[in-house]
């Protein structure tokens, strides 16, 4: 085992895409697939093939520069490592293969200038040329932007349109961004659920994204979110003051659960109508945890709407029946200040669900409190 272990931190990992996805292969596993013994080939090295050595992945120790602290490591990693799955990047760091300053951490880690970051050799199956996304898909991003200066562009995200591709999604909204927009180097400031729809912040500076990035951390944003919840809230306002622990289940599903030792999360839920079995609550979060809103709601036992992972079976249904076809969780406004200048960008409700409140509207039992 010792040996395996050695073996491994010393050749490195090699992505080989499976049944899985993508992964590290054992080295005493043959690669059954021609194409695969293609791209593969792994020669040891010798007089003959010294003359590829170059070539060859090794460990690299790279300082973080000054223009880098703040970012994660693994989005760190991802600029390092082009063309390396997210899902490898993590593996290399829950392995122990990357390290910073010597140590194990995990990929949210926050990386600080002056910082030591081992990468260790990965290699990728040659790929030919990338695909282009399609003028449709490409159309339908730039058509929803909101807000474009010098530093930020802002979008309307639409549902169903992750925030970055990964994990079976060729193009998320950063990729077909940057194809509509070539010319821009353009990154993500935040994210949103691929299901939820509204402000998604992109910056056009580095300054702009670690500036903006830091008043994230330290709590200096404002982001507000409109949900769609089975029944009534038990007061007009009231705060969810319950730590999250994320967790990834045996087919990779991502979950996440109330736990005491999870990370704190605060919610601050609004009633801003009632109808008959739901409400429509604003949520203010004070932490940015995944799938946060969704959690708090469910702890709370008034899950949101179209809530497949988290939410009631027969809530879901009857919202069915009242045009509801996604997850009723939108984006709605996102606010923070840079220096003296202060930014604040919203975006209604998307017409699909400001259908479904229209129709609950006819049956409304009750004003707001």
């Amino acid at each position: 085992m010792r040996k395996a272990r050695k073996d491994a931190m010393d050749g490195g990992v090699i992505a080989v895409p499976d049944s899985r996805g993508w992964g590290p292969a054992r080295r005493d596993t043959p690669i059954q697939h021609s194409s695969f013994r293609k791209i593969f080939s792994m020669k040891t090295q010798t007089s003959a093939t010294n003359r590829d050595a170059d070539s060859t992945p090794r460990v690299q120790l790279v300082d973080v520069p000054e223009d880098r602290a703040g970012q994660r490591l693994d989005n760190f990693l991802s600029g390092r490592l082009k063309g390396v799955p997210k899902s490898l990047i993590y593996r290399i760091c829950r392995t122990g293969e990357v390290r910073v300053n010597g140590g194990r951490v995990k990929p949210d880690y926050r990386l600080n200038a002056g910082d030591k970051v081992r990468v260790p050799p990965v290699r990728v199956a040659e790929r030919g040329p990338a695909e282009a996304p399609s003028d449709n898909q490409v159309g339908r991003v730039e058509a929803s932007i909101i807000h474009e200066d010098r530093e930020f562009l802002v979008i309307d995200k639409p549902a169903g349109v992750a925030s970055h591709g990964g994990s079976g999604v060729s193009f998320g909204a950063i990729e077909l961004m940057r194809a509509a927009r070539p010319r821009d180097t353009l990154e993500l400031a935040h994210r949103l659920d691929r299901d939820t729809s509204g402000v998604l912040v992109l910056t056009r500076k580095r300054s702009a994204l670690t500036a903006l990035q830091a008043a994230i951390r330290e709590g200096r944003v404002e982001k507000r979110y409109m949900a769609l919840i089975e029944g009534d809230l038990p007061k007009a306002r009231l705060m969810v003051d319950a730590p999250l622990r994320k967790s990834v289940l045996q087919g990779g599903e991502r979950m996440v659960r109330v736990d005491p030792e999870g990370k704190e999360s605060r919610s601050h839920f609004s009633e801003v109508e009632r109808y008959a079995g739901a409400s429509l609550v604003e949520v203010a979060l004070e932490t940015g945890r995944t799938h946060q809103i969704r959690v708090h709601a469910q702890h709370l036992g008034h899950p949101l709407a179209g809530d497949e992972k988290y939410g009631d079976r027969a809530f879901n249904k009857a919202m069915r029946e009242h045009g509801l076809k996604r997850l009723f969780l939108h984006a709605a406004r996102f606010e923070f200040e840079i220096g003296e200048r202060s930014y604040s960008f919203s975006a209604p409700l998307p017409p699909e669900l400001a259908a479904v409140i229209d129709t609950l509207q006819q049956r409304r039992t009750s004003t707001p409190r």
